[in-house]
């Protein structure tokens, strides 16, 4: 009997990054999921109540008390698990894992924004300059990832998590930027990544 609710949509990347988790963790059965569609101009009445953000994921625990974001939810579940934790709990490892979550969750964001201009805006209100500059910042946050991807390999924590789902959303919105051609290791770790069957599972429809 489940004894949460996830307030989700199974093309937000940022749900993913908790299906992805409760996929690897066997806690799936744990969580009733409430699908909700919801814009920066479309709110929902239901996730307003759950998160004043208008935001989700949303979590609703058992005794009814809210969790909002993905990286409070992805925390809290990872400590409701017997298994191995998905995030480090010695001091370096923890700080280091936490810092590549921020920065792949600043890859997604800036992605998500490059959506909402590029397709919600009217095209004669387009800021080209603005997308140009969060566009620098999905690439720089590649490079840095590049650098990285050996590290990446060790094991399948919460970085590598919202890695793999920030990607995952590059391709589905952005497929012209053709990434893998500048960022080989980074391609090697995620086509790897990308077979898990947590992340197979989650792929958003087209």
């Amino acid at each position: 009997m489940p004894s949460m609710t996830l307030f989700y949509s199974p093309t937000s990347p940022f749900v993913r990054k908790v299906m992805v988790l409760l996929h690897e963790t066997e806690q799936l059965p744990k969580v009733e999921l409430q699908e909700v569609q919801l814009s920066p101009t479309s709110p929902n009445a239901e996730v307003n109540a759950a998160n004043p953000a208008g935001k989700i994921p949303a979590l609703r625990l058992a005794d009814g008390s809210l969790l909002f974001d993905s990286r409070v939810i992805l925390e809290y579940l990872d400590q409701q698990h017997s298994g191995q934790p998905l995030l480090a709990v010695s001091s370096s490892p923890r700080w280091n894992c936490l810092t590549l979550c921020a920065l792949a969750d600043a890859l997604l964001d800036a992605a998500v924004l490059i959506r909402y201009e590029s397709f919600l805006r009217p095209a004669d209100k387009r800021w080209d300059a603005w997308l140009s500059g969060q566009q620098d910042k999905i690439e720089r946050a590649l490079a840095h990832f590049e650098q990285v991807a050996s590290s990446l390999s060790n094991s399948f924590d919460l970085a590598a998590i919202s890695l793999a789902c920030a990607l995952g959303y590059v391709d589905l919105r952005q497929p012209e930027l053709a990434w893998r051609q500048r960022y080989p290791q980074l391609a090697v770790w995620y086509a790897a990544a990308s077979q898990r069957p947590s992340l197979l599972a989650t792929q958003p429809p087209l």
